[in-house]
């Protein structure tokens, strides 16, 4: 049974759109800008992520950018509604391509019990060098994906220096003081908390922010620690590259000084 009430249309220049409880997720025509962040700024701040999970992400999006890394070996997504992955790989082929991948391995579920699971292990090898979280608004089935008590989670489930990527729903034009007290919560878990943010047209006030998070608190997540040569990186990403990495945790002075 959906967790969602899933809509997807054909609009006239944005591509076909995926709608979740009547607010749009995805459309084609600039869903890269999203996708390519969320995924490029937590794989390139960490010196070699071999396994990687992602939280949510049904739409395949993340997915498609994590197996542009070669040195991944195993990259696993977690959905809670099966018709999202069906919708998407039906109605987003472009998305939802890497979901036959040879490293890829998709699971039904709930994301936040499968990093309960894996936050109890011992064996270090058996958790996460990066986990992406690509989930809905905090609201309904979402909203426990917004709080300390998940941060903890993400925090145990990763593997020594590991590093997490999150949306985190709204920009500074919008909320920023739920931005302030989001990354509040999470720097009580993670040493290293950067508020970063991408613009897509498509999304309320054209920004989406994210969060990047590191156990390693000698870590500049700003700066990336791996880069594609030049020639690779335009022929992989419209929208991500190594400036824009950097860019993008530069912040108009108001926001800034409230977030610090």
């Amino acid at each position: 049974m959906p967790i969602h009430a899933v809509l997807v249309f054909e609009s006239t220049n944005h591509g076909n759109i995926l709608v979740l409880d009547g607010v749009i997720q995805v459309a084609e025509r600039d869903e890269f800008a999203y996708q390519e962040m969320l995924t490029h700024l937590a794989l390139n701040s960490h010196p070699n992520p071999k396994r990687v999970l992602v939280v949510g992400g049904g739409d395949g999006g993340v997915l498609r950018e994590i197996v542009k890394h070669e040195c991944v070996e195993e990259a696993i997504l977690v959905e809670i509604d099966d018709v999202v992955l069906d919708v998407a790989s039906k109605y987003l082929p472009n998305m939802s391509s890497a979901f036959k991948h040879p490293k890829v391995t998709v699971n039904v579920g709930d994301g936040f019990k499968y990093l309960e699971d894996i936050s109890k292990e011992t064996d270090d090898s058996k958790k996460f060098d990066v986990i992406i979280t690509d989930s809905s608004d905090p609201e309904g089935p979402a909203q426990q994906l917004f709080q300390q008590s998940f941060y903890k989670l993400l925090y145990n489930a990763l593997s020594e220096n590991g590093i997490a990527s999150c949306q985190v729903s709204e920009n500074e034009w919008l909320n920023l003081d739920l931005i302030r007290d989001l990354k509040t919560s999470c720097k009580l878990v993670f040493p290293v908390v950067e508020y970063s943010y991408t613009c897509v047209p498509t999304y309320t006030s054209g920004q989406l922010g994210l969060f990047v998070c590191s156990k390693d608190p000698n870590l500049d997540v700003k700066k990336p620690l791996r880069v594609w040569d030049e020639e690779t990186e335009e022929s992989i990403n419209k929208y991500y590259n190594k400036e824009m990495h950097e860019a993008s945790f530069v912040l108009p002075t108001w926001a800034r000084d409230k977030l610090k």
